[in-house]
C-alpha cells in the first residue's frame, strides 16, 4: 500500500494504491496552506478506503512549492558564490544573464578563485584554497548562509568542489552548502546557475521537509515519505533537503508517468489539462522525453534535466471572452480562451457555480460535454459561442501537439486531468484519444508508482578506455548512484544511454550520458 499526492496550482490530488491497483482517489482545490491540504489528501484517500495508517509503506508527494518560490521571488536566501575557474573562466561572470530583481536578492556576494580541471580531469590550475578560505570568511561576516561552490568540468571531476566545501566548513560551520557537480551536467554557466538556485532556497528545503514530516506524524503515519523529481524518479527527504531544485517540474512529469501507466502506452503524447494550463509532452519507452536544450526557468537558463514540456495556457478555468459578433444573432462568433484562469476558484467564479466568470468549464457543461454546478445557468448561452469556444479550444491544443511532435505521423494522444472534458471528438494531429480511467488523478497515480533513479553526465576517453567499457563504466556509475538512494540492486535498469562524441577534443573525447531506474528497496 502506497499513497501518492500531487499539489497542483489548481488542485491537490491524491490516490491509494494496493501494488499497482488503484484503490482510492481524491481531488480537492488546493489550499493556500499547501501543508493543510495535504493532510486533508491523505485522509480522505485512507477513510475511503477504510484502512488504517499502519497499512500504509510509504507516501510519494509531488509539490510546487520550490518552483513556485523560486518563479515568484519568495523566501530566497541571498548566496556566496565561489567560482573555481581561474585564470580560463573570468571573462562571463556569475549571475550576469540574470533578471535584475531576481540578481538582486540572490546575489550576495561573489568569490572568483584559482582552479578547474579539463575535459579528462587534468587540472588547469591548482586550487587557490587561501582564496576560498577568503571567500569563507566574508561571507560569514556578511550573514551569507547559503554557499554555492561551481568549478570547471566538476562532472568529471569533483575534488576540487569538495575540498572547496571543507575549507568552507572550517570557516563557516553553518554554511549550507550546494555543489554544482552534484545538480548540473557540463556547461559551466547553465550548472552554475542550477546551482545559486539550489542554494537560495536551502532553508526552504529544511522547512518544507520538516512540514512533511509532520504531516505524516500528525496521520500518525510511519512509514518514509518521498518527493518525485522532473526526470519521473523519486528522491528520498534528505534529498529534497539537499537538491530541492530537482523537483522543478515535477507535476507535469508525474502526470506524464502516470498516463504512460494507466493507458498502458510507452511511446505517445500526453496532454495534462488542469485548472490553468494544458502541459504538453512526449512520452519515450514510458518516461517523459528530456529537453536537449538549457531551460529557462523565472528568466535563468539551467541545464539540469528537464523533461520536454509544452505548457498553455488553457485549463477548465480559463477565462472565455467574446471577441465579436453581431448585434442582430447573424454571422460567426469569435472568442477567445485564456490565457488568464479562475485557477482554484472555480468552484466560485464559474457561471455554473453562482459566479459571473465564463470559463471553459462552463462551456463543457453547456456542450453536454460534463455534469457539475447548475447547469441551467449556462444553457441560454448562444450555441455559437459555446460552438467556437470549443473550436479554439481544438486549435490550442493541436497547434501543441505540432509543436512537440518530431515528424508528420500522427502520434496516440492520451488525454488525462480534471480538465480533459473540454476536449469533444478528436484533434488534428492525433489518431486517435485515449481517456484512461482514473486520468482525472493521473498526476498522483505517477507519483505513487515512481521509482528510484540515477544519472551520470560524463566525458569519456574511448583512446584510453575502449568504447565498450567506458559505457559500462557509466552505466555502472548511474546504477550506483540509484542504489545509494535507495534503489533495490537487482531491480536496476539503464532506461536511457546517449553517446555524443566531441570531436574538437583530443583523446577520441566522447560524453556519456547513462540514467538507471530501480524499484525502492524494501517497500
Amino acid at each position: 500500500m502506497r499513497i501518492g499526492v500531487d499539489v497542483g496550482g489548481t488542485n491537490t490530488d491524491a490516490v491509494l494504491m494496493d501494488g499497482r491497483r488503484v484503490v482510492a482517489t481524491y481531488k480537492s482545490p488546493t489550499t493556500a496552506d499547501v501543508g493543510s491540504g495535504i493532510v486533508a489528501a491523505i485522509r480522505a484517500v485512507l477513510d475511503a478506503s477504510g484502512l488504517g495508517p499502519e497499512s500504509i509503506k510509504a507516501v510519494m508527494i509531488g509539490t510546487t512549492h520550490f518552483t513556485n518560490a523560486f518563479v515568484e521571488r519568495k523566501r530566497l536566501l541571498p548566496v556566496g558564490i565561489i567560482r573555481i575557474a581561474l585564470p580560463a573562466g573570468k571573462g562571463l561572470p556569475p549571475l550576469m544573464d540574470w533578471p535584475e530583481d531576481l540578481k538582486a536578492g540572490v546575489g550576495g556576494d561573489v568569490a572568483l578563485v584559482g582552479g578547474g580541471r579539463e575535459f579528462d580531469g587534468r587540472p588547469i590550475a591548482p586550487l587557490d584554497e587561501a582564496a576560498v578560505a577568503e571567500a569563507a570568511r566574508r561571507f560569514r561576516a556578511k550573514g551569507l548562509t547559503a554557499v554555492a561552490i561551481s568549478s570547471i568540468f566538476a562532472p568529471v571531476s569533483p575534488d576540487m568542489e569538495e575540498r572547496a566545501a571543507a575549507i568552507v566548513r572550517e570557516q563557516h560551520p553553518d554554511a549550507l552548502i550546494t555543489l554544482s557537480g552534484s545538480i548540473g551536467r557540463i556547461g559551466m554557466l547553465e550548472r552554475e546557475n542550477a546551482t545559486i538556485m539550489n542554494a537560495s532556497l536551502a532553508e526552504m528545503a529544511r522547512h518544507v521537509v520538516a512540514s512533511f514530516h509532520a504531516a505524516l506524524a500528525e496521520l500518525k503515519l510511519d512509514c518514509p515519505f518521498f518527493v518525485s523529481q522532473n526526470d519521473g524518479t523519486l528522491m528520498n527527504a534528505e534529498t529534497v533537503a539537499r537538491f530541492p531544485v530537482l523537483t522543478f517540474a515535477s507535476g507535469p512529469t508525474n502526470s506524464m508517468r502516470g498516463a504512460a501507466y494507466l493507458s498502458g502506452l510507452t511511446d505517445a503524447l500526453v496532454i495534462d489539462i488542469g485548472g490553468t494550463t494544458s502541459d504538453v509532452g512526449m512520452l519515450v519507452k514510458g518516461f517523459p522525453r528530456e529537453s536537449s536544450v538549457a531551460v529557462d526557468i523565472g528568466g535563468v537558463r539551467t541545464n539540469f534535466r528537464m523533461p520536454d514540456i509544452l505548457s498553455i495556457g488553457l485549463g477548465g478555468g480559463s477565462h472565455v471572452r467574446p471577441e465579436q459578433g453581431p448585434v442582430d444573432g447573424s454571422g460567426e462568433v469569435s472568442v477567445r480562451v485564456g490565457p488568464d484562469s479562475v485557477g482554484y476558484r472555480l468552484p466560485q467564479e464559474a457561471r455554473v457555480f453562482g459566479g459571473e466568470v465564463l470559463t471553459t468549464s462552463d462551456i463543457a457543461v453547456a456542450a453536454g460535454l460534463a455534469r457539475m454546478g447548475d447547469p441551467s445557468r449556462v444553457a441560454g448561452l448562444d450555441r455559437r459561442l459555446v460552438t467556437a469556444a470549443q473550436a479554439e479550444i481544438r486549435r490550442l491544443l493541436s497547434g501543441a501537439i505540432d509543436r512537440m511532435k518530431t515528424s508528420a505521423t500522427d502520434l496516440p494522444v492520451v488525454l488525462v486531468g480534471g480538465g480533459a472534458i473540454l476536449v469533444d471528438g478528436t484533434l488534428p494531429g492525433a489518431a486517435r484519444i485515449v481517456r484512461p480511467e482514473n486520468g482525472g488523478v493521473a498526476n498522483a497515480i505517477g507519483a505513487a508508482i515512481a521509482q528510484i533513479g540515477g544519472e551520470v553526465d560524463r566525458v569519456y576517453s574511448y583512446q584510453e578506455l575502449g568504447r565498450e567499457a567506458a559505457i559500462a563504466k557509466a552505466k555502472e556509475e548511474a546504477a550506483a548512484i540509484a542504489i545509494r538512494a535507495g534503489a533495490a540492486p537487482g531491480s536496476i535498469d539503464i532506461r536511457d544511454l546517449e553517446e555524443v562524441p566531441l570531436a574538437y577534443l583530443p583523446g577520441g573525447a566522447v560524453r556519456i550520458r547513462a540514467k538507471a531506474v530501480g524499484d525502492m528497496a524494501g517497500i
